[in-house]
């Protein structure tokens, strides 16, 4: 097996790529927090900004699933340490252990400002709706100069909501299912012709504002359906938040609010 380590893995969607991914790579599990070890798995602790600790933490694995930093809006130094110095420490680290492939957890949030009328996809200009937003523009820049100068193979997922089922009306149409996106990891990690790729972290939703078919040419075939969750959701939640600039773009509340912006995450004080 590929030794993989995965950068905050003791969070929500680093919970769930262990589960699905489990048996299929030897995991190095990195995190400012500890992380209970299973099989094939181990912990090395690892601050974004401390580029000698990434650099150990990288040493020797065969691929590197990016999902460290802040993870919803924050204020610009927050954001600054943790998703943009932080990110480029990742890169640097693996350009000096000699680690090419990555997989860089992008955001839709790196797309916010486009309308829901609007179907876009990985060629359209990035429009991101927060600071957050910009990070992730950023963290696909970078990786692209990575690619281009110095021979990184990266993959940037520009994720909806990682979820068992979509949790809202917005999210039918961003959701993507644990399973679906371990498969994307997967195309990441283990494509050849990898060089620098951004794509879309969708299952199978109609209605869609993306059109991924970027990763259907790589070769990603999702199995599951925001449809088949569609009754229960529109039966307990509405399309109306009372934010018509929310309602409006695809970003959601990122669009507006200064702090958090994703209510299943935690905010700042």
């Amino acid at each position: 097996m590929k030794t993989v380590l995965i950068t905050g893995a003791a969070g929500g969607v680093g919970s769930f790529l262990r589960r699905e991914l489990k048996g299929r790579y030897r995991l190095r599990l990195s995190d400012i927090a500890a992380v209970d070890c299973g099989p094939d798995e181990t912990f090395v602790e690892a601050e974004l900004g401390d580029l000698a600790a990434l650099r150990q933490a990288v040493s020797g694995v065969d691929g590197i699933i990016h999902l460290g930093g802040f993870s919803v809006e924050g204020d610009w130094e927050t954001i600054l340490e943790a998703n943009i110095i932080g990110t480029r420490n990742l890169y640097e680290a693996a350009r000096l252990e000699g680690v090419r492939r990555i997989v860089f957890a992008s955001s839709n949030h790196a797309m916010g400002f486009y309308r829901r009328d609007q179907v876009i996809d990985h060629t359209n200009y990035p429009r991101p709706d927060s600071r957050y937003g910009v990070s992730k523009v950023f963290g696909e820049a970078i990786g692209s100069l990575y690619a281009d100068k110095y021979g990184a193979e990266v993959m940037a997922i520009r994720i909806g909501n990682v979820a068992e089922a979509p949790l809202d009306v917005r999210r039918l149409s961003i959701w993507i299912s644990p399973r679906d996106l371990a498969q994307l990891v997967c195309i990441g990690l283990e494509h050849p012709d990898i060089q620098f790729e951004v794509v879309y972290g969708m299952s199978d939703n109609v209605p869609s504002w993306w059109d991924n078919w970027n990763a259907r040419r790589l070769g990603y075939a999702p199995q599951d359906r925001s449809a088949d969750h569609a009754a229960g959701v529109l039966a307990e939640h509405s399309a109306d938040t009372g934010d018509p600039l929310a309602d409006a773009m695809q970003g959601g509340s990122f669009v507006s609010t200064e702090r958090g912006g994703d209510p299943t995450k935690p905010h700042l004080d």
